[in-house]
């Protein structure tokens, strides 16, 4: 089983600058890279006061998987009067069962871990998908790596992949991820360094993260292309894996 996987701050569908809808963009380029599976923060899932011109839907993450990612599940995290917004999983292989669990350290920044269990129809494995999106603060982001480290020690042997915006610029709490749950983050297995993803137009620190347990890293990009500098704030981290002959 070989998986090709996005990772995308979308930053709910605004260009770098917040001057730009550029959500159409947005989804020809995913359509192009034709993933497996895509990871998604910063996306809207409802927002009622619509004052943008030329929107598509207020429901983010359903525009963005039309017919090709078919199975998909997302976790609301900020809620506010006008909507809400957090991270989503758009995935070609069914999705059997999702949660969001609530890793929120304070007020002002509304965290989530959205998991979801899908499955090879051809060879019938389950594989744990895991996206999230960590505090701006070092104190935030030393207590969230202790709840997802807490969580995806529980799936046991079970194949996973965990992605999002760490904000971890300054690489402390990686380490601790690859250590305690013995994964490896697939950019720097690859290329012996973090990505360096923000900002876009300029990238110069490693905010995203792609770790994986039970596969092996096969292809590692930041895509920092023209079109990409142009698109979120974030440049996006594709990846190819491939699961291992577990036994």
């Amino acid at each position: 089983m070989k998986l090709r996987i996005l990772s995308y701050n979308i930053h709910k569908g605004f260009s770098l600058t917040n001057t730009q809808f550029i959500l159409n963009g947005i989804k020809k380029a995913m359509k192009e890279l034709d993933p497996d599976v895509i990871f998604l923060q910063e996306v809207l899932g409802d927002h009622q006061k619509n004052k943008i011109p030329d929107w598509e839907t207020a429901i983010q993450f359903e525009y963005l998987a039309d017919t090709v990612w078919t199975h998909f599940a997302y976790g609301k995290n900020a809620i506010y009067p006008e909507g809400h917004h957090g991270n989503a999983i758009l995935s070609k292989y069914p999705i059997i069962d999702w949660e969001n669990l609530k890793i929120s350290t304070n007020r002002l920044e509304h965290r989530g871990l959205l998991k979801a269990r899908i499955q090879d129809p051809i060879s019938g494995k389950e594989v744990i998908l895991a996206n999230t999106h960590l505090d701006l603060t070092q104190r935030g982001r030393d207590q969230q790596a202790k709840i997802l480290i807490h969580h995806m020690n529980y799936e046991g042997e079970t194949p996973w992949i965990l992605v999002g915006d760490f904000n971890d610029w300054n690489k402390k709490i990686s380490p601790k991820i690859e250590q305690e749950l013995n994964a490896q983050e697939c950019f720097k297995t690859l290329h012996g360094k973090f990505p360096a993803t923000f900002p876009s137009l300029f990238p110069v620190l490693p905010l995203d993260r792609i770790f994986v347990k039970g596969f092996t890293p096969i292809m590692a990009e930041a895509l920092s292309g023209p079109q990409w500098r142009n698109l979120s704030d974030h440049l996006p981290l594709l990846v190819e894996v491939e699961l291992k002959n577990l036994k």
